[in-house]
């Protein structure tokens, strides 16, 4: 995968995951989303946007580390998504179960588009 279908693929990805809370604030259920909750989804979509930015430059540079590049950065993902979580649970008092739907909402759904980005790519090498 190129990088630029990629990057678009992003931008479709972040506006697609961004309907349902804007649908939820302008219909009157902002209680469903924390006080701050574009603030984390920012930081856990620019986490997953330095991880793709990573994985399609390490594909482009060295392919035999592809595998690696990604694990690490799942795990550099979810040690920065965890450090962010304590943080921000010890800074802001928030509903715990709203909390958990809206990060659980964010990075399950960046990880899954992570995902893609793997198995699109690892397809791509496969046809060659």
């Amino acid at each position: 995968m190129k990088i630029q279908p990629a990057l678009i693929s992003f931008a479709i990805f972040v506006v697609v995951l961004a309907i349902l809370p804007i649908c939820l604030a302008l219909t009157g259920n902002a209680n469903l989303l924390i006080p701050h909750f574009w603030g984390m989804f920012a930081y856990i979509t620019g986490l997953t946007f330095l991880i793709v930015i990573a994985i399609l430059f390490t594909q482009k540079i060295n392919p035999e580390n592809y595998a690696q590049v990604f694990l690490a950065g799942t795990v550099f993902k979810i040690l920065a998504c965890l450090a962010f979580m304590v943080i921000f649970l010890l800074k802001n008092k928030v509903e715990k179960g709203v909390f958990a739907g809206n990060f659980f909402y964010l990075y399950f759904l960046n990880t899954a588009f992570e995902v893609y980005v793997l198995l699109r790519n690892l397809r791509n090498q496969n046809l060659k």
